[in-house]
């Protein structure tokens, strides 16, 4: 059996785990430290994706890292160009060699006694199982299973004669040209499938249960682009970045203080967008903006692909599917060669690793998480959950500031130990980590997320300004956090030293 000790583990190499190496690189250059990944490559979800037109829905310059600028011109960026930011950062700071690919972890067990991590794993391909020990722990495999998506069954669905597919494993080299496409939904998938995908397909059609608020943004940042000309890309980035969060944070504060006003400024540029061509009622939610998060297209691409005709919407419920395609409620029947279910995720946290802690399983539904980041009642472990109305990259930075912040406090004061206690009963069962929103894939994970309290350190804000001091600059001793000394009993998991690359 192969046994291997660090001090940090990192369990997922998507943007949110190569952030935290990056954050241990630049603010814990002693650490040793591993990312394990299950799948061959890094990016997460920017290399699992392969649609048609997958983007960005936050801009780039938000949704990069806050320590290395994001260059190009796009504000929303496509799939391949995100993801190859991602392995160029990892390359820059020397992560992409701590990386292990292709292995599995199955469950991580802490044990008091020994303030230590026991992980273990098997590799993908099959073989031996293998054991990592660490002091510290930290959770970046975002929220969703990576085996499946969301796939209601339909009735009748066995009936149709053509292909149904998910987003989430889009079939290499799908060939539409010329065929009938039906996607359903109404996210931030679907919006993007319909105008990628118009123009090549014969036809496509969105089929949503019920509208969504959707708002344009220009595909290039003018301003931007002209500054990188005179001045250096990091001050420009920090500009646009600061500009866009103030932005982002006024319309959202603007949406729950004046949802009416709001509501009306967002329809406004749709139809204005529409030109009178397309029904207002497909876009006309039931619910205020930011009830569900808010989806953004560049250019109004899919406004475009509707008035010239490639592109349909109908507003209605899927009473079954049919030989052809699918019978609605109303009596219609959309037709389709292909229907593109693009229903959205199944909620997942440590990518299904089973966590316990001193032999008693850890039930995320029944913890909340300090300050956003650590996790109530369990020892040296953090989870990495962005934003759910602003860049998740945001919140993922400054947890992993937090993090390496944590760290060097210990050190420093010979701590081996932190974990969470909630002294004041403050959990509040209704909420979850994700915050306030009632998107379907977050309704269905009540019972798997952690819960949230009635106040801080409990609350999760989702406010980034408010968030930066917090966790920046506050002193990291507080009453809600139990430091214990280092043990002097020796880990009865050997523990070969591991060999530490210099910090870049």
């Amino acid at each position: 059996m192969q046994t291997a000790h660090y001090d940090v583990v990192i369990i997922g190499a998507g943007i949110s785990g190569v952030g935290a190496a990056c954050h241990l690189e630049r603010m814990c250059p002693g650490k040793t430290y591993t990312i394990l990944e299950r799948r061959q490559s890094m990016g997460g979800t920017w290399d699992l994706f392969r649609y048609p037109g997958i983007r960005s829905d936050s801009d780039m310059y938000t949704f990069g890292f806050n320590f290395r600028p994001w260059t190009e011109p796009k504000i929303l960026a496509d799939g391949p160009s995100i993801r190859q930011y991602v392995r160029d950062t990892a390359a820059e700071y020397g992560v992409d060699k701590n990386i292990r690919f292709g292995i599995k972890v199955i469950s991580a067990s802490w044990s008091s006694d020994e303030q230590l991590w026991t992980l273990t794993a098997v590799p993908e391909a099959g073989g031996a199982e293998m054991v990592f020990t660490c002091n510290f722990m930290i959770g970046a495999t975002g929220y969703y299973n990576y085996d499946a998506g969301f796939q209601p069954k339909f009735p009748g669905q066995e009936k149709f004669k053509g292909q149904i597919i998910h987003p989430q494993h889009w079939p290499e080299n799908l060939d539409y040209a010329g065929k009938r496409v039906v996607v359903i939904g109404s996210g931030a998938t679907a919006i993007t499938l319909v105008p990628s995908m118009a123009g090549k397909a014969g036809h496509v059609t969105m089929l949503q249960r019920s509208p969504t608020y959707i708002m344009t943004l220009p595909a290039i940042d003018p301003l931007s682009s002209r500054l990188q000309k005179f001045l250096p890309d990091m001050l420009v980035y920090r500009m646009a970045r600061t500009r866009n969060v103030t932005l982002q944070r006024l319309l959202y504060q603007a949406s729950r203080a004046r949802p009416k006003v709001v509501r009306r400024l967002l329809l406004a540029q749709v139809k204005a967008q529409l030109g009178g061509k397309v029904d207002m009622k497909h876009f006309t939610p039931s619910y205020n903006p930011w009830d569900e998060r808010l989806c953004v297209v560049p250019n109004g691409d899919l406004f475009k692909a509707l008035k010239r005709g490639d592109a349909s919407i109908v507003t209605d419920h899927i009473e079954s599917f049919t030989a052809k395609g699918i019978k609605l409620k109303s009596g219609e029947e959309l037709e389709a060669d292909i229907i593109v279910s693009a229903t959205g995720l199944n909620v997942q946290l440590m990518g299904g690793t089973a966590v316990s802690v001193d032999g008693k399983r850890f039930q995320p539904s029944e913890h909340m998480t300090y300050k956003g980041v650590l996790v109530e009642g369990v020892p040296n472990a953090a989870i990495i959950i962005g934003y759910t109305n602003a860049s998740w990259t945001l919140k993922a930075d400054i947890a992993s500031e937090y993090i390496c912040r944590v760290l060097k406090h210990m050190d420093k004061k010979g701590y081996g130990q932190v974990v969470p206690q909630d002294h004041d009963n403050s959990m509040v069962a209704s909420e979850t980590v994700m915050g306030g929103l009632n998107s379907g894939y977050i309704k269905r994970a009540v019972d798997q997320l952690p819960k949230q309290g009635n106040k801080r350190p409990w609350k999760i804000v989702q406010d980034y300004v408010r968030d930066v001091p917090v966790l920046r600059y506050s002193p990291i001793e507080d009453s809600a956090l139990q430091f214990t000394r280092k043990s002097d009993k020796p880990a009865s998991t050997p523990k070969p030293a591991a060999k530490k690359r210099q910090a870049a």
